[in-house]
């Protein structure tokens, strides 16, 4: 377990893995995620619980359409709750690993063109906040060198049948179950940590 603040010793950030995924396990598809992805009280509480992170972890496609915070404030009759993930969103440091994209247009943001284990285990070292990754193909290189420490599912009350798994092939973890919640619109929420 991690030190509290103020004894004296300094508190390691912990990476978080969570995405809304459908029912059957996927975290991407050709089309959308399904029921309750869009859902108010599903998006309030994913805020809520990522509002500490200070550092947000990216592939290429997850921060273009990560993008949307960067200027959802500027629309007209946006909702409180979208407004206040925009902003905290715009507040955090973002990483983004690609070896495509040419530059970024967010603010706080750099480019890492090679995904490299013991960076990321420097960056949370370093860091007295949490971090967070998205992404399943970026998320897949952080699981399979053991650099996830809690998995955050959001889960649609949709099968979709196909698309990029959350979880990755070829990997066994034994996790514990530490939260869990049901909304009231059928999604779930399980939260657990690595062992």
């Amino acid at each position: 377990m991690s030190p509290a603040r103020g004894s004296g010793q300094s508190r390691m950030g912990k990476l978080l893995y969570g995405m809304i995924t459908s029912l059957d396990g996927y975290a991407k598809t050709d089309g959308d995620l399904g029921r309750g992805a869009e859902d108010e009280e599903v998006h309030t509480f994913i805020g809520d619980t990522f509002r500490h992170v200070r550092t947000f972890l990216y592939g290429r496609r997850m921060y273009e359409t990560m993008l949307f915070w960067d200027t959802v404030h500027l629309e007209p009759d946006v909702p409180a709750h979208i407004l206040d993930h925009g902003r905290d969103w715009r507040a955090a440091d973002k990483v983004v690993w690609s070896t495509t994209l040419p530059s970024v247009t967010s603010e706080r943001t750099r480019i890492e063109r090679t995904f490299d284990p013991d960076a990321v285990r420097r960056l949370k070292d370093g860091s007295e906040h949490d971090l967070s990754i998205s992404g399943p193909a970026l998320a897949a290189q952080a699981v399979a060198a053991g650099l996830v420490d809690e998995y955050h599912l959001f889960l649609t009350t949709t099968v979709v049948g196909s698309g990029t798994r959350f979880f990755p092939d070829g990997v066994r973890l034994d996790l514990d179950l530490v939260e869990q919640r049901a909304f009231d619109n059928g999604p779930l929420y399980a939260r657990y940590t690595a062992r």
